[in-house]
């Protein structure tokens, strides 16, 4: 699950907390050419304020209108002796963009279809552990039902995707992407900077005082050690990238070692062609690393964009650790299965 819908639910918990009405929207079949994936998630307040997005924009404004009047009905039967519909209270499906007109009306590209189930959020407990199972970096599973809205988590294995039967929904939510620079340098700033504007959690190991007290701690997290050690303990997952960038191979060898051994989805380090043949023929030599270890290092580091500032190398950096990331995450999408009921042949 991406690391924006992990924001979503936050938004929801403190909605709830403060004692607004929310209700939450997951995709969970697309056909067609629908915007966003299987998974996303929307949460809409009762006053409309909404946070994340199951369509790119385009049924967002009819989400909106539909859980205000939900909230006005139930308001409305809670100044009466009557029962609340029960749509207000228990998941729904939707679905948009059947014919041609309604995804000409919605906007949904070359006749998308989406298929949504809109859920009024009853209580938020489970969201508070959820969050707190993802920041230790775990992989979670939860489970709504259908019939009662009630929500079951659990653990999640790598590679399992949204479910949906009709009865049931799980989806799952992974832990924030990390990523760990080795090296706190003009370039480890900049590509700490754009890391954090796509989400990721920055860590920073440099042994080397003089350069980590440069280091602005309100955009990293600094990790004290050398870096084998701290890669080693900090147990990277097929969540975190490691990025070498000091040009001290005392230092980026270590992390190294350690790193290509790991499950982290991207390890690259700084340096030319050159370089990087006499870093893989040492690491080779005096560290028995094997060749599939070695051929998991990305270097030099970075797509080729010709970048020459250090701003524009961070750019390649980051477009390649995404470009990774993002292919993984197809992969993941291919090689699961959604089964929903009644889904037009694709």
């Amino acid at each position: 699950m991406d690391s924006l819908d992990i924001r979503v639910l936050s938004d929801a918990l403190a909605w709830r907390t403060a004692g607004h009405a929310v209700t939450l929207v997951t995709v969970v079949q697309t056909w067609g050419s629908a915007p966003r994936p299987p998974g996303a998630l929307l949460a809409v307040r009762d006053d409309g304020l909404v946070s994340g997005s199951v369509s790119g924009g385009c049924v967002e404004d009819d989400l909106i209108a539909r859980t205000k009047a939900a909230f006005t009905s139930l308001v409305a039967h809670s100044a009466t002796t009557a029962a609340p519909p029960q749509s207000a209270t228990v998941p729904s499906e939707i679905v948009y963009g059947v014919s041609k007109e309604e995804a000409a009306r919605f906007g949904l590209p070359c006749g998308g279809t989406l298929r949504l189930v809109h859920e009024p959020l009853q209580e938020a407990g489970w969201i508070t552990e959820l969050l707190a199972r993802t920041t230790a970096h775990q992989l979670v599973s939860r489970s709504l039902n259908m019939a009662t809205g009630a929500v079951v988590l659990g653990a999640a294995t790598r590679g399992q995707d949204i479910a949906y039967d009709g009865q049931t929904l799980t989806t799952v939510f992974g832990p924030k992407w990390r990523l760990l620079l080795i090296g706190a340098g003009q370039l480890s700033q900049a590509v700490a900077q754009m890391a954090g504007m796509l989400d990721f959690e920055v860590l920073v190991c440099d042994p080397r005082e003089d350069y980590a007290a440069t280091l602005d701690l309100s955009v990293v997290q600094r990790l004290i050690g050398m870096p084998d050690d701290v890669v080693r303990d900090m147990l990277p997952d097929p969540h975190t990238a490691i990025v070498a960038l000091t040009h001290d191979p005392k230092l980026d060898d270590m992390a190294l070692l350690e790193a290509l051994k790991s499950e982290a989805f991207y390890v690259g380090a700084l340096g030319s062609g050159r370089t990087q043949a006499a870093r893989k023929q040492r690491l080779a030599e005096h560290f028995d690393m094997t060749e599939a270890e070695l051929d998991r290092l990305h270097g030099p580091v970075g797509l080729r964009l010709g970048a020459k500032t250090p701003a524009e190398i961070a750019v390649s950096i980051l477009a390649e650790i995404v470009q990774v990331k993002n292919a993984g995450v197809v992969a993941g999408f291919a090689d699961s299965s959604c089964a929903v009921p009644g889904a037009p042949a694709v």
